[in-house]
């Protein structure tokens, strides 16, 4: 199936976007590596004290189709705003930007999302014969960011890990994703998915946090030491069907927000990892766990080469500039954002900034 294009559309009081049929995927698409899962997520906003002009920014599915999701297609509601899909140009980051005049007291979005989803799996056995991803695209995921230095304290623990390691590029990002895993541990009381300032993390020796934070961590020391790495942020939509009570979510998605992370390998491409539901699975699965049972072996072995697509793919930036935001970057587009003219509501807040989200399973094809 070939990228979706997004809907080009402006819309205003009462105003509705949507899709006159949904593509279908392909025999070829639904061969050898298992059946894609169609989901259906909505996300409902409401701005409970907008304050002049508001504008908000939901997150949309990936828009590159990968061998684990493809997006058929986005609709929307926006109540008295004008609407529009757009993307950021260095990481394609995709969005739902929505704006509401100072007149406008109520303030409501609904985006309802499709994807199609299948287990993805990278063969670490053997290099395989894939085209070459060009290397001003990697450039991108070696390159530092706000939160994700490359230099100081971070490329000194990367060179640390990787010091004796034999061999390229695999076994080194599997010694910092084994290092990562034996190193950190999953904070409850870290808000959100935490923020990933892994600079901090490293130089007060506090290595606690959520996928934001473990996940980074990864990224940021794969790409100190040169290779291409990058957060992959989205939102679990299914309970998981590997046994996992704690990998999973269904139904009412609201505090589902998980990032998972990706190591660019030579011959084997985009290689899925997340060291941050090793940590989760933990802390979560049952009480008393440690790194020595059964549960957390299987879950630290599989996450190195596989992820279990019960989850849904957003987008890969970091130090993302919203259009028409007046308050800054932010660190990732992984929560709905919004601003009215009194500041950047805190996507934590519900009293402030009220959402909710929900997932259904449609079938399978």
């Amino acid at each position: 199936m070939h990228r979706r294009a997004f809907l080009k559309a402006s819309v205003a009081l009462p105003a509705m976007a949507a899709l006159s049929t949904l593509p279908q995927l392909t025999q070829a698409d639904t061969g050898a590596a298992g059946k894609w899962r169609i989901f259906e997520v909505t996300t409902q906003v409401e701005i409970l004290k907008p304050a002049g002009i508001t504008r908000v920014w939901l997150p949309t599915p990936l828009r590159e189709d990968t061998p684990y999701q493809k997006s058929l297609g986005n609709t929307w509601k926006a109540d008295g705003a004008t609407a529009s899909a757009d993307h950021d140009l260095k990481f394609g980051a995709s969005f739902l930007f929505a704006e509401w005049p100072d007149a406008v007291k109520t303030s409501t979005l609904e985006l309802t999302s499709r994807i199609a989803t299948r287990d993805h799996t990278v063969d670490l056995t053997k290099p395989g014969t894939l085209p070459k991803v060009a290397p001003k695209v990697l450039a991108v995921y070696t390159e530092p960011t706000e939160l994700l230095p490359t230099d100081g304290i971070v490329r000194e623990t990367a060179q640390t890990i990787v010091k004796g390691v034999r061999g390229g590029h695999l076994e080194q990002a599997r010694a910092i994703y084994e290092w990562v895993v034996e190193n950190t541990f999953r904070d409850p009381t870290t808000r959100g998915c935490g923020i990933g300032d892994i600079k901090t993390m490293l130089e007060t020796k506090n290595l606690g946090g959520k996928c934001a934070d473990l996940n980074a961590l990864c990224v940021g020391l794969c790409r100190a030491v040169g290779i291409p790495a990058r957060d992959v942020y989205g939102v679990r939509v299914a309970t998981s069907q590997l046994g996992f009570k704690s990998l999973g979510k269904s139904g009412d998605i609201t505090k589902a927000q998980h990032c998972r992370a990706e190591v660019y390998l030579e011959g084997y491409g985009w290689v899925p990892v997340d060291p941050g539901d090793v940590r989760k699975v933990v802390l979560e699965e049952q009480a008393g766990l440690t790194l020595n049972d059964d549960v957390v072996k299987r879950a630290r072995a599989f996450l190195f080469g596989n992820w279990e697509m019960n989850w849904m793919a957003y987008n890969y930036a970091h130090d993302l500039a919203l259009p028409k935001a007046t308050r800054g970057k932010i660190g990732y587009l992984m929560y709905p954002q919004c601003e009215t003219v009194e500041g950047r509501l805190d996507s934590l807040d519900p009293e402030n900034f009220r959402y909710t989200m929900t997932s259904r399973e449609l079938g399978t094809a």
